[in-house]
């Protein structure tokens, strides 16, 4: 690491670009979601046809990433609140940090289930 840099690698700079990505993704499916629904007005039959592609295994793993990225987002978010207003929150930052992970991925291993369920279904067989 160069002398003067500012990037440190550390659990900050990580959640810093995890909490960045989630966004941008979270943004992006805003935007195919507008627009897949705006279709309902130009053709109900291609609306039909693009909502028919969406029952997919394949879109069920992408759903469940769309469920992992708004979950980290929204706990980050918290922790960085807490972190800009509480004044203890710069002190416990990396503290907040991990039990946001760990709340994270209890709820990530709660979604399984109920997210891809149904894929697992129509891959495997009931």
């Amino acid at each position: 690491m160069p002398a003067g840099t500012l990037y440190r690698g550390r659990e900050g700079m990580w959640s810093w670009v995890a909490h960045r990505v989630t966004g941008v993704l979270i943004f992006f499916f805003l935007f195919v979601h507008v627009l897949d629904t705006a279709l309902v007005r130009v053709s109900p039959e291609a609306y039909d046809h693009v909502v028919a592609t969406y029952k997919n295994p394949v879109v069920a793993v992408l759903e469940y990433g769309l469920v992992a990225a708004i979950l980290f987002h929204a706990l980050n978010g918290l922790r960085v609140i807490a972190v800009d207003f509480w004044s203890q929150g710069p002190r416990y930052q990396k503290q907040m940090l991990w039990s946001a992970v760990v709340v994270w991925l209890v709820l990530m291993i709660g979604a399984l289930y109920p997210v891809l369920g149904h894929a697992f279904r129509q891959v495997f067989g009931s």
